[in-house]
């Protein structure tokens, strides 16, 4: 297990007479709490990469959701809108009225779902490789995507996710995969209420093409910006944390989002004409 960085601490949090496992970061005074949300099967482990360079700046928190990584089940499986309710009691008990959330993969579907729901809670929202929708289906062309992805990403995410996926279990990986890719994120991107960053890999099976890219960019309103990292997959909070940092970074603080010449990546914000 990999030690905890320094500053950070790890503990479990109670929720409501339940528990969920956190990692919290220095206290940075005067910062609204960034809050990553993990992927499908996998704990905040994977996110930490990313977590860690943004705690030099801003209040840092990465919760394992019930049931996965270090946090216990909440009984049953939870799926999409249970995990979004999950994430509001976690922003509840850890007293914080309202944070930026930043999320990957399925992480992207349960912060869209807390941003349509309380969209008072979320100061921004940052979609990481968004999983879910027509790209994804069907079921077994999600399937492909994922083993092809398997094969872009770092092998140092082996001894991460791994485990991640073993816990987790196949029955409850299968169907809540199949919740995954039924999900409409590009489209519920467009209609979101608050401001929005989405981060996309070039290297990303799991992405839409990039017509379907261009046409979401298109109809976008004017509060969402799309930035696209070239030779990224899908984990890009893991493969490439410094440039995802600096775009986040970039965007939090208003600045023009531009590539960071000193980390892996080259990152360009598609710039389209709006509708």
């Amino acid at each position: 297990m990999a030690s905890t960085p320094s500053g950070w601490t790890e503990d479990l949090l109670p929720v409501g007479g339940r528990s969920v496992f956190v990692r919290r970061g220095p206290v940075r005074e005067g910062t609204t709490p960034v809050v990553h949300v993990h992927g499908f099967a996998i704990s905040g482990a994977s996110l930490m990469p990313t977590a860690v360079r943004l705690a030099d700046r801003y209040t840092t928190i990465v919760p394992d959701l019930p049931g996965y990584g270090r946090s216990p089940r909440w009984g049953r499986t939870l799926g999409i809108p249970a995990l979004a309710d999950a994430l509001l009691a976690i922003l509840d008990a850890l007293g914080h009225p309202q944070a930026v959330l930043v999320g990957n993969s399925m992480g992207c579907p349960i912060i869209l779902e807390v941003a349509h729901q309380v969209p008072d809670r979320v100061e921004r929202i940052v979609l990481v490789s968004p999983a879910g929708g027509v790209q994804n289906q069907p079921f077994v062309r999600a399937l492909r995507q994922l083993a092809t992805d398997a094969a872009r990403e770092s092998p140092r995410m082996v001894p991460v996710a791994v485990p991640d996926y073993l816990r987790f279990g196949p029955v409850n990986t299968v169907h809540l995969f199949s919740e995954l890719t039924r999900f409409p994120s590009l489209e519920r991107l467009l209609r979101t209420p608050v401001p929005a960053l989405a981060v996309l890999g070039s290297r990303d099976p799991m992405m839409p093409r990039p017509s379907r890219v261009r046409e979401i960019g298109r109809l976008a309103p004017p509060q969402v910006t799309i930035a696209l990292i070239e030779g990224a997959a899908h984990a890009i909070n893991f493969s490439h944390p410094g440039e995802l940092a600096h775009v986040i970074t970039s965007w939090l603080d208003g600045r023009p989002i531009v590539d960071d010449p000193d980390e892996p990546g080259l990152t360009r914000v598609l710039q389209l004409p709006r509708a």
